[in-house]
């Protein structure tokens, strides 16, 4: 049984620019007290075509972690340009939160992102190299997808834990199908999505 829940994930400062840093403020339920720190990962996907162009923005340790309620924000400054394909850098992608415990991740909260030209005219005739400094960012904040993984909390042999089961799984996908599907999404809500967390 899980020790830590996620129980509302506020998307701050969107939409925004392309440079802006992400912020994301967590409120996690904790059952029992940890021994050790969560560590938490926020990661950019930077083409859906490989997992080589994704940057890992931020890794941040919380902790220690007492039984309770905890709220925190976690920021992280935005991807690095020069890494995502041209092809890519417009259009819709992901932005993914995991955490982890004893080096085992227990729970992925992914979010599309929408990057497009806030100028009407960029958007009808789009460069053919990418003006990131024209990009504005909006992140889908009432969808988010949450993936669950059985994980060994305790200090107990782990055995068998390959066969756990994962569940809730339901990040979401950047093919091209989905990208089309989903540009169409994209709006300007800042809802924190607390109950597609715990819908889905």
């Amino acid at each position: 049984m899980a020790k830590v829940y996620i129980t509302n994930v506020g998307v701050l400062n969107n939409p925004s620019t392309f440079f802006d840093a992400f912020q994301f403020e967590l409120t996690i339920e904790c059952t029992e007290e940890l021994k050790e720190d969560l560590e938490w990962k926020m990661i950019y996907v930077g083409s859906a075509e490989s997992v080589e162009h994704d940057q890992v923005l931020d890794t941040i340790d919380v902790g220690p972690v007492p039984v309770g309620r905890h709220i925190f924000v976690f920021r992280a400054d935005p991807p690095d340009a020069s890494k995502i394909p041209e092809s890519d850098a417009v259009g819709v992608t992901i932005v993914l939160l995991t955490c982890s415990y004893r080096g085992q991740e227990f729970v992925r909260v992914g979010y599309y992102v929408s990057n497009d030209y806030a100028d009407p005219e960029l958007r009808l005739n789009p460069p053919s190299k990418p003006l990131f400094h024209q990009l504005t960012r909006n992140i889908l904040a009432s969808k988010p997808r949450v993936t669950r993984f059985k994980i060994n909390w305790d200090d107990g042999p782990e055995e068998g834990l390959n066969d756990l089961p994962m569940m809730d799984d339901d990040i979401p996908s950047t093919s091209s199908k989905s990208r089309q599907r989903e540009a169409a999404l994209a709006d300007n809500s800042q809802e924190s999505g607390i109950k597609a967390l715990n819908e889905d």
